[in-house]
C-alpha cells in the first residue's frame, strides 16, 4: 500500500492506481490501432507540467513508433476565472511538424479552451494531423465545444490531484487521482 504525508490531505480517491493502469492500458491500444498504418511520424505532444506523468506511463504501452515533445501553455488568469485568452510558453519547435502526427497529452480537460486553441494552432502550422487524449474529463466544466478523441474517464466537477495533477505544485506524485480537502486550498 503506497503512503504519503500528502494522503491525509486527501477527501477521497476518484480514480485508483490500478483503475489508471487499466485506462492506460486500453487507450495506449487504441493508439496503436489507429495509428499502426498511418504515414508520417506519431509525435506525443505532452502538456506541462500535468501531462507528464500520465505522459509517461501511456508511452511505455504504446507500440508503435513514437516520438515526444512538449508544450507549456496556460490560460491567462484573473482571480480563480479564465479569461479564455491561452499564452504559449514553451512552444513546440521542429522543423519536421508536417511529417507529423501529433496526439496531444493532456491531464485533464476543464473549460476545453487550451485544447481547442492548441489543436487548431498544430494544424495552422503544418501538422500532418492532430488528434488530443486526456486521462480525466470534467464536461461540466466545457466553456467550448471540444471533444477529445481519447479520454480514460469522466470525473464530476471536484478538486482533482494526484497522477500529475497539483495544487500549488504538491500532489503531482500521488499514484492516484484524489480529491483535495476544501480547507487546505480554501484557507
Amino acid at each position: 500500500m503506497y503512503t504519503s504525508v500528502l494522503d491525509r490531505d486527501v477527501d477521497h480517491i476518484l480514480v485508483s492506481a490500478e483503475e489508471i493502469d487499466r485506462i492506460t492500458t486500453h487507450i495506449a491500444a487504441r493508439i496503436d490501432e489507429d495509428y499502426r498504418e498511418t504515414e508520417g511520424k506519431l509525435l506525443l505532444l505532452g502538456i506541462l507540467k500535468g501531462s507528464v506523468v500520465f505522459m509517461g506511463d501511456l508511452m511505455k504501452k504504446i507500440t508503435v513508433p513514437v516520438e515526444i515533445d512538449f508544450m507549456k501553455v496556460s490560460s491567462y488568469r484573473g482571480d480563480t476565472k479564465t479569461s479564455g485568452r491561452i499564452k504559449i510558453y514553451l512552444d513546440l519547435n521542429r522543423t519536421d511538424i508536417s511529417e507529423c502526427n501529433i496526439l496531444i497529452i493532456e491531464d485533464i480537460i476543464d473549460s476545453g479552451r487550451t485544447l481547442s486553441y492548441l489543436t487548431e494552432y498544430l494544424r495552422l502550422n503544418g501538422a500532418k494531423s492532430v488528434r488530443t487524449c486526456t486521462l480525466l474529463d470534467k464536461p461540466s466544466r466545457r466553456e467550448v465545444d471540444f471533444e477529445a478523441d481519447y479520454v480514460g474517464t469522466t470525473i464530476p466537477d471536484e478538486f482533482a490531484i494526484g497522477y500529475g495533477l497539483d495544487y500549488a505544485e504538491k500532489y503531482r506524485a500521488l499514484p492516484y487521482v484524489g480529491v483535495l480537502k476544501p480547507e487546505i486550498y480554501t484557507k
